[in-house]
């Protein structure tokens, strides 16, 4: 026996059926938010009225903000950013082939390189690239180019090889997890439609290891940037150095200081959103539903501080 139920609920049998009334959900307050956003907007607002107090000369800062020298070394901070980081993609790329081959003396030699340059700190490599001369008194090329150690190993070469070369140690791993996590049944397929091994990395292995890779390698490009701060210890002019240089010759070396900082935050940020779309780009075909974009978390997070539209919470 089947009931009606909209019959049944409109009252005894043979009234007109009427249709339930509608739940009213009522949200719940979210108090804690409000309290720590009031608690965050109380420090940010301390810490900022700390700084205007302090003895720091804030219209220094505009006021070099885009000198020519300042301008000059944020590109040199980009140039040794951007070549570092594609002697470090090519290296760890070649490396991660050499840890993954059956060879054990290819495999080995590449296990060593990774275990020597991620167990050194960047910042001693740099120094012992520069200090090089002590070991090898010339550099001797054959008939294509021989000259002294101290000529040939300029700051920028310093700079480079000790950046990239140290990246490449940690692009190896990065690309490694990521060619192991291609599941090897693609390999496998790939190989009995008759594709060979370099082909089938090409095709198959290295497009759908690159939703695992470029995540980290962004992080690795806005860690690069930063890391070439070092880079001053050889005298190389890029941004932290010209900074510094202005500091010491202006009287205002905290204020430059200030200044190197927000070119770092504003060249991180610019990285972070191109890191962002790419990784959005790599994403599709993989879930179902692309991240939002920035702008929709901002969105979301702005009404996320008010009741929500409906429902539970």
């Amino acid at each position: 026996m089947t009931v009606d139920i909209e019959k049944t609920a409109g009252g005894p049998p043979g009234t007109p059926p009427t249709r339930p009334e509608a739940i009213k959900a009522i949200p719940v307050r979210h108090y804690g938010r409000y309290v720590s956003a009031v608690v965050a907007i109380a420090l940010l607002a301390a810490v900022v009225y700390a700084f205007s107090q302090g003895k720091i000369n804030w219209g220094a800062i505009p006021d070099y903000f885009f000198d020519e020298r300042v301008l000059t070394g944020m590109g040199k901070t980009l140039l040794i950013t951007v070549l570092a980081m594609l002697i470090g993609i090519v290296g760890g790329i070649l490396l991660a082939v050499m840890r993954l081959s059956k060879n054990p003396v290819t495999s080995s030699l590449a296990w060593f390189y990774i275990w020597f340059f991620r167990g050194t700190p960047v910042l001693v490599q740099l120094v012992v690239w520069f200090n090089l001369g002590l070991v090898f008194e010339y550099i001797n090329l054959g008939p294509f180019y021989r000259d002294e150690w101290s000529d040939f190993m300029t700051p920028f070469l310093t700079a480079l090889l000790g950046l990239g070369l140290n990246e490449a140690a940690y692009m190896a791993e990065i690309c490694r997890a990521g060619l192991l996590a291609v599941d090897e049944g693609q390999t496998e397929a790939a190989h009995a439609l008759g594709m060979s091994h370099a082909k089938t990395l090409r095709r198959i292995v290295v497009p759908q290891a690159m939703r695992v890779i470029v995540p980290p390698t962004g992080n690795e490009v806005i860690n690069m940037l930063k890391t070439t701060s070092l880079v001053s210890v050889v005298q190389y002019a890029e941004l932290f150095r010209v900074a510094q240089d202005i500091g010491q010759t202006s009287g205002a070396p905290a204020e430059m200081l200030f200044l190197a900082a927000a070119w770092y935050l504003l060249l991180t940020s610019v990285f972070s959103v191109g890191q962002y779309y790419l990784e959005r780009y790599y994403a599709r075909g993989s879930s179902r539903q692309l991240p939002p974009t920035p702008w929709q978390k901002v969105r979301a997070n702005m009404f996320s501080l008010g009741r929500p539209k409906g429902g539970m919470a």
